[in-house]
């Protein structure tokens, strides 16, 4: 009996504990302080600390103070960090289908996005999940579309233009080593530069970005075709989710994805808003038509081949994604 006694008595101290140890999670970002983005997380943050009656708390390092995502990748392993606001790019070096839903022209619409990503944003969690990262939400990035200083229809066309490739992105090479085009790499920081020396006059961008850092004022057209999706994502270290109770990972997980979702319509109006200003600011959006895009559509189907040859993308993950494409498009 007594012994009975015991055992109660230690699993009410350690369920006394788990309840009230708290546990701050160190997340950076490249986001800047004072942006819509940090204001909503952090207001999302606090909230689930009133929420877990602050067993669960969140320390935001913002701006890139500690460093690009891959040095905050490399914090993260030796337990400084716990997790990070990432792009796609980065994540692949864990997983490799985190850039399935990147594929050179892969989607064509909002609504294509919508559809699919309902159908395998589950899975695609999942996967994170077994490599040793949990993610907390995910957040449309927008269409990222060919800009210049000349008016760009054709792959011919953009073979003689000095065309910026951004560092470790594989999915955008992929698409010009597949045209024959030479790029320019260079860090997102030396951008500006390389637009203002003449370096480079051709980038890869969404709106917002475009306007965020400047580079509008050194183009003049946007080629109106969507050259790949991007999406943000915020994940942190299994082991340490792992801390928490049940109760307080589903508190996280949920509150989290809502603030993502919110963060993702955010930024679908501010890429609204960013399009109307190019336009208001004389940069002229070259529409193509039916026969213009069918050889950006072919180049890129080389692309994609040549990236599940160099095992990019798992070929469930892409005939999954392809499925449901075709069910939508139907």
């Amino acid at each position: 009996m007594k012994k009975l006694s015991l055992l109660i008595l230690i699993v009410c101290f350690l369920f006394g504990f788990q309840q009230t140890h708290a546990l701050t999670f160190k997340i950076a970002t490249l986001a800047p302080d004072g942006t819509n983005w940090m204001k909503e997380i952090r207001k999302g943050g606090k909230h689930i600390s009133k929420l877990t009656d602050n067993r669960v708390k969140f320390k935001f390092y913002t701006g890139g103070v500690m460093g690009n995502e891959r040095n905050i990748m490399k914090k993260m392993r030796v337990g400084q960090l716990h997790g990070g606001a990432f792009t796609s790019t980065v994540l692949a070096d864990i997983y490799k289908d985190a850039q399935i839903y990147n594929l050179p022209f892969l989607f064509r619409s909002h609504k294509e996005i919508d559809y699919v990503r309902g159908k395998m944003d589950d899975a695609y969690k999942k996967g994170f999940t077994v490599n040793g990262l949990v993610v907390l939400g995910m957040s449309h990035g927008g269409f990222a579309y060919i800009m210049s200083d000349t008016p760009i229809k054709t792959i011919d066309e953009t073979r003689n233009k000095k065309v910026w490739l951004p560092e470790g992105v594989k999915m955008v090479e992929a698409v010009y080593n597949a045209a024959g085009i030479k790029p320019i790499p260079l860090p997102m920081a030396d951008v500006y530069t390389g637009l203002q020396t003449g370096m480079i006059d051709t980038i890869g961008s969404n709106p917002t970005g475009a306007i965020a850092f400047q580079w509008h004022t050194k183009i003049k057209y946007v080629t109106d075709m969507p050259l790949l999706y991007t999406l943000g994502v915020v994940a942190v270290d299994k082991k340490t989710f792992d801390k928490l109770n049940s109760q307080d990972q589903i508190i996280v997980l949920t509150e989290m994805s809502k603030i993502m979702d919110k963060l993702g319509d955010i930024n679908r109006q501010d890429n609204n808003a960013a399009r109307a200003a190019l336009k208001k600011n004389g940069i002229k959006f070259i529409e193509l038509n039916t026969d213009e895009r069918k050889p950006w559509q072919e180049t890129a189907k080389r692309a994609i081949e040549e990236l599940g040859k160099e095992g990019q993308y798992s070929a469930e993950m892409y005939s999954t994604v392809q499925k449901h494409l075709q069910e939508f498009r139907k």
